[in-house]
């Protein structure tokens, strides 16, 4: 909804085939298919490369293309004065192509695109809050564009609650010498399914900060891509899950430094909990051979708190050029830190409560960085109720 209101058919888009019975998956990530048009990817089987950790058979539902049930779906959109809204065309902002049949799906089911415009050298001295809430599993075609003016300064917060079968885009442009900070909430009820694609074009020394949250929802696919439009530009993508028993959580991101000079950084970090939670993350960053100068590093942290999650996590960095500032990734996946809980438990707090502290500081580095209170405070009353439900770990006010 708006926000106001293959060559060979038998093969996954996107890649090549030697035989009906093997796939080999591009051997760049800047081979991915794009389209607008949904018969260009076919649907998904779970063997395709950008599909193989995804619960396909609970996603049948948003490989085809319906309408948004609108009767079900409320969106609230609260912003300062200087900001504008309005329904365009949704080609108009040039940013988004889709990468996979969801994508184009979302695109196909929505005739016009909500755009938030956020004027030239306007400083937003409060966020721009956009709430969409869904019930009873409704049909949700989401379309949106944020366009952050050259020299601005903004953040926009985008929290998506309720029940829905939800297939969304969003766009993102940040204009030269703007620093934009966008935070996206996944809160969904335990039965809804979304899978979203957001894209990123970041000018010329101007700043992102892209910020995933995911707290809810049974099955939950972030894909976040961010390009750059002239030299000197930044990335930052953040991001924090917490996945209980049965939630399916998956976040991709890919960095495509084309422009030379430019920056980014990613860190997310994840927290498993129950039988069958699994989290997946998927880190790619390309330097092409024209991005002399580049600096990236990409982070991912999973902590394991029960038996039975699985956390898959794949960082991977392709690099065209020699001439580059630095580029690196680290990946790790584990269960608490004996040492910290020797250190707490040595000064006298409880091992249950010792426990909570720790998960709190895995999180607090990211948590810090979000940069608006609400939304912060919000999400550590959210992990101190998930953390409830873990066997073995007390609350902090249990520290004498």
């Amino acid at each position: 909804m708006s926000l106001l209101a293959q060559k060979n058919p038998e093969a996954p888009a996107g890649s090549h085939s030697d035989s009906a019975a093997a796939f080999v998956p591009d051997q760049s990530r800047a081979e991915r298919k794009t389209s607008y048009a949904v018969d260009d990817f076919a649907v998904p089987g779970g063997r395709e490369e950008a599909w193989r950790f995804t619960p396909v058979d609970r996603l049948s539902a948003l490989f085809h293309v319906a309408p948004t049930q609108t009767d079900k779906v409320t969106v609230d959109i609260q912003a300062p004065a200087e900001v504008t809204t309005s329904l365009v065309d949704p080609k108009a902002a040039g940013v988004l192509v889709p990468a996979d049949r969801v994508a184009a799906v979302a695109w196909a089911g929505e005739a016009k695109a909500t755009l938030v415009s956020i004027p030239a050298e306007a400083e937003l001295a409060e966020p721009v809050r956009i709430t969409i809430t869904a019930t009873d599993l409704a049909r949700v075609n989401g379309h949106l564009v944020i366009d952050a003016g050259h020299h601005s300064k903004a953040t926009v917060v985008l929290t998506h609650r309720g029940s829905a079968e939800c297939a969304a885009n969003v766009e993102i442009k940040v204009g030269d010498g703007a620093e934009l900070t966008f935070v996206t909430v996944q809160e969904w009820d335990d039965d809804a399914h979304h899978v979203t694609q957001n894209d990123a074009l970041i000018g010329r020394d101007a700043r992102l900060r892209h910020i995933a949250v995911t707290l809810g929802g049974k099955v939950v696919r972030v894909s976040t891509n961010a390009r750059y439009s002239g030299p000197g530009g930044s990335f930052e993508g953040l991001g924090v899950y917490f996945a209980d028993a049965g939630q399916h959580q998956e976040h991709r991101l890919f960095v495509d430094h084309e422009a030379p000079h430019c920056h980014s950084n990613v860190e997310y970090k994840g927290a498993l909990q129950g039988d069958t939670a699994h989290t997946v993350w998927v880190g790619d960053v390309l330097i092409r051979a024209s991005a002399e100068g580049t600096d990236t590093y990409e982070l991912n942290r999973n902590l394991v708190l029960t038996e039975g999650g699985r956390a898959d996590s794949i960082p991977n960095l392709e690099i065209e050029t020699g001439e580059i500032v630095g580029a690196g990734h680290a990946s790790a996946t584990g269960r608490f830190d004996d040492e910290q809980l020797f250190y707490l438990q040595a000064r006298g707090i409880p091992e249950d409560v010792a426990r909570r502290l720790v998960v709190r500081g895995f999180f607090a580095s990211i948590v810090a960085r979000i940069g608006v209170p609400e939304v912060s405070d919000h999400l550590m009353e959210v992990i101190d109720a998930e953390l409830g439900a873990v066997p073995g770990i007390g609350a902090i006010e249990d520290v004498a």
